[in-house]
């Protein structure tokens, strides 16, 4: 796809950040499966964010509309949480919201009522299954019950302090092991409660999860090429799935020829719209699969629509118009040491399998609010260009690449990709729309 022109009136480019993803801790007190904490190169201090740097970030509060307060770790685990909340609250903007998402395991009566009486606008509490036993598989160390009472805390707080306008949400983790439960799981938390969920395809740290990845490395428009052309085809009496049992052929008959054609004459009006067809994903693509997602998410979005509930799902395929909505909503992520990252891929250090081969993630950092003020660091030329050169969107796009994985990206320092970029967000897929988070 052709790159999209630099938006002049983004908040990626405003002199202050609007959004603040604040990680008051990395230490949890679970053992999820699905998280980075848990995969092998995984390369994250445990640390806890202290009151001395959470005060540099209160002078940039005025203009933020959202101050989101976790990272990898359980924010419940931080017993200034409270603190950092209220703190914020005399600094924020009254339009602006504090959240921030938990596995709420520790969210007993006392904690719901500390919390909503500190000023916290809006929680996302993790279920990811409603049966006790998958619960306990995705989610070691944890109970489905203890999640039941948590949202009742919740709502008794809500009620008792009478704040109306505090919001709980959910958020599942999608798997092909819980795919089924989706629906059911929205009908149960909406009995709880919950105004918004969120849906977000697993992240595959190890190549063992690659398997329950639910969502396709194809993106929208190369799909919509595939099965325009393959439907031409069939018109025509010519079946184009058999071209990756042919095109090696030696000896190739007439009809084989005609696949042939078909298939390149389906490439070159792909090329022609500035669309890349990885023709091997394509052809190995689980269509009926597919169809069953589709049906899943109708499902969940008709529950969500008859209980009123702020329902978010991924892509089910890649986004060929790239949205990084970070960068957009002019977001600045600060790890509880102070150090600055301009979005979740480029946070913290990890190898995962997002996009079916193993990819070793180095984050990106602008400073250290230790040694430099905030909006100093935000202004900074290196920061802000490099906002400015993520929503320009001329990168590759390696997810949809025959090429992937590549020596721009398979490195342990990142300088560059094919189009001699120096933003690694070719192989992001946060912006193609496959996870989603508190934001």
């Amino acid at each position: 796809m052709l790159s999209k022109d630099v938006k002049n009136t983004s908040a990626a480019l405003l002199p202050y950040p609007t959004k603040l993803f604040v990680e008051t801790t990395t230490r949890c007190n679970l053992s999820c499966f699905m998280c980075v904490k848990q995969s092998d190169e995984r390369c994250i201090d445990e640390g806890d964010l202290n009151l001395e740097t959470f005060n540099k970030i209160l002078p940039a509060l005025p203009h933020a509309k959202a101050l989101i307060l976790n990272g990898i770790g359980e924010p419940l685990l931080h017993d200034q949480l409270e603190t950092f909340i209220r703190e914020a609250k005399t600094h924020i903007n009254p339009l602006s919201w504090i959240g921030f998402q938990s596995n709420g395991l520790l969210l007993d009566e006392h904690r719901a009522y500390s919390l909503l009486e500190a000023g916290l606008d809006r929680i996302c509490i993790s279920i990811d299954s409603i049966s006790p036993d998958t619960f306990k598989l995705m989610r070691e160390g944890g109970e489905l019950g203890d999640i039941e009472a948590a949202l009742d805390h919740l709502n008794k707080a809500k009620t008792t302090l009478n704040r109306p306008d505090f919001q709980i949400g959910v958020e599942f983790v999608l798997m092909r092991s819980n795919l089924e439960e989706l629906p059911n799981a929205l009908e149960w938390a909406a009995t709880k409660g919950v105004s918004f969920a969120l849906v977000t395809h697993v992240l595959p740290y190890d190549k063992e999860h690659v398997e329950e990845a639910v969502y396709s490395l194809c993106s929208d428009m190369s799909l919509k090429f595939y099965l325009d052309g393959k439907a031409r085809a069939l018109h025509d009496g010519i079946d184009i799935t058999r071209y990756p049992q042919i095109i090696w052929k030696f000896n190739k008959n007439d009809a084989d020829r005609k696949v042939i054609e078909y298939v390149e004459k389906m490439k070159q009006e792909a090329e022609q719209d500035g669309v890349f067809l990885d023709l091997k994903k394509l052809f190995a693509l689980d269509l009926d699969w597919l169809a069953h997602v589709k049906n899943v998410f109708a499902k969940t979005q008709d529950v969500a629509d008859r209980n009123g509930i702020d329902l978010h799902l991924p892509q089910i395929t890649l986004k060929d118009e790239r949205t990084c909505e970070f960068v957009e909503d002019g977001s600045m992520f600060i790890s509880w040491d102070g150090t600055v990252h301009p979005c979740y891929f480029l946070w913290h250090s990890y190898r995962c399998f997002a996009s079916g081969w193993s990819q070793d993630v180095q984050p990106k950092t602008f400073g250290n609010l230790q040694d430099q003020d905030l909006l100093d660091i935000w202004n900074s030329a290196e920061f802000k260009g490099f906002r400015k050169n993520v929503i320009s969107y001329d990168y590759p796009y390696c997810s949809n690449c025959g090429l992937a994985p590549c020596d721009y990206v398979q490195t342990d320092a990142f300088e560059q990709d094919c189009h001699i970029k120096e933003e690694p967000c070719g192989s992001c897929l946060w912006c193609m729309g496959i996870f989603k988070c508190l934001s």
